[in-house]
């Protein structure tokens, strides 16, 4: 059927989001940093979504599109709801920075100076779930880590975490490709260097990987290595 419904200009898009926030029916989500209409018979047509666009990437046309299904739409919501009290309404996946004193040791620090104080300068660090245009991106060291990394390299903080924003991944027990989301990283934020760490265990070749290629797809020409370690905690390959 000819009916009106949103039509999105990626061009002007940014992907902050606030269009899937204003959506009641689901219709619209952040697809590798740009807002997507998911359904066509998500979309009611009633536009919602268009004031609360900061750039005017939303408008609407007249096209063939499925009709509005109210019980899908229901049926969506309901599922999302379901998710997120799994999630604990997933205060964990709210993006942000995290300040820190250069040792974490003066007046204050929550620690005693002996401990190792954490190094980490950003919130959340799965891949799957950091935004991909976070303002804590701009200028960054990336490192991208495999999750048992951390605990096999002791000192994992000090010589990889510091000074650098931290995202994390397993590609063995995780769904799907880390590709596409690490491309859209790259690809929109500038960047000064990406390092990767991996297990020498053959599936954790996956993030590394997923992470060249995606430096491949982005275009950009960006300082880049894969560190390996050893099950037992040794760097045997930088």
């Amino acid at each position: 059927m000819i009916r009106k419904i949103i039509k999105i200009d990626e061009e002007k898009c940014n992907g902050c989001g606030l269009c899937a926030e204003a959506c009641h029916e689901g219709a619209i989500g952040i697809v590798n940093g740009k807002a997507k209409l998911l359904r066509d018979d998500y979309c009611d047509g009633l536009g919602n979504c268009l004031p609360a666009c900061p750039t005017g990437a939303i408008s609407f046309e007249e096209r063939e599109a499925k009709e509005y299904d109210e019980q899908a739409v229901k049926a969506r919501m309901e599922q999302k709801k379901s998710e997120d009290r799994l999630a604990c309404g997933c205060p964990g996946t709210h993006a942000k920075a995290i300040s820190r004193e250069p040792d974490d040791a003066g007046p204050g620090a929550k620690e005693p100076a002996s401990d190792c104080p954490s190094r980490l300068s950003q919130w959340p660090v799965q891949i799957k779930l950091v935004p991909v245009n976070a303002p804590y991106f701009e200028n960054a060291r990336l490192l991208i880590a495999a999750d048992c990394t951390a605990y096999a390299y002791g000192n994992f903080h000090d010589r990889f975490v510091k000074d650098r924003i931290t995202l994390i991944g397993c590609p063995k027990l995780d769904e799907g490709d880390y590709t596409e989301k690490l491309t859209a990283i790259i690809r929109e934020n500038n960047l000064k260097s990406v390092t990767v760490v991996r297990m020498e265990v053959p599936c954790c070749a996956g993030i590394a990987n997923a992470a060249i290629n995606a430096l491949k797809n982005s275009g950009k020409m960006i300082p880049w290595q894969v560190v390996t370690l050893s099950t037992d905690g040794r760097i045997i390959d930088e």
